[in-house]
């Protein structure tokens, strides 16, 4: 079994999220408030999802807000709008089964990329929960950003 790594390249802020999320088991860090640029403070719900690397084979965790849909989570490849991919998003279109954690419990789960009216609806969410990703869209000059859903999968 892989020991899993933090993503690499991670800002400070989402380093100190991820070490009170686990430090805690999750049951601090779940909900995070942030208080983003021109806007006020917000708390966001948090997950934290661990993919395998599609060149390394190795696993790796990343801090994700997200939304619920159904019995399913879901998340945005944003990247801050920058005009690629985010890494986890690319190593899930490789391989799509990731580990997911939600506050304190932990399930294996499929990703699939939302497409259509689904993305449309999805995605109208997700701009309520966390209103820079409209923003961040205008900035992925080109690139539709994904969002991606996270089926839970029996054990």
């Amino acid at each position: 079994m892989t020991e899993t790594k933090l993503a690499p390249n991670l800002p400070q802020w989402m380093l100190d999220h991820v070490a009170r999320y686990l430090s805690s088991g999750g049951t601090d860090g779940h909900m995070y408030t942030i208080t983003p640029a021109n806007l006020p403070t917000m708390t966001v719900p948090s997950l934290l999802l661990t993919t395998t690397g599609r060149k390394s084979g190795e696993k790796y965790l990343f801090p994700l807000f997200y939304g619920k849909t159904g019995a399913s989570f879901f998340v945005i490849a944003s990247k801050g709008g920058a005009p690629e991919h985010p890494g986890w998003y690319r190593n899930i279109l490789s391989n799509p089964a990731v580990e997911v954690q939600v506050g304190t419990r932990k399930l294996h789960a499929k990703a699939r990329t939302a497409s259509g009216e689904e993305r449309a609806k999805l995605w109208e969410q997700a701009v309520k929960i966390w209103p820079p990703f409209a923003d961040y869209q205008v900035k992925a000059v080109g690139r539709e950003i994904p969002v991606v859903v996270l089926d839970p999968m029996e054990a």
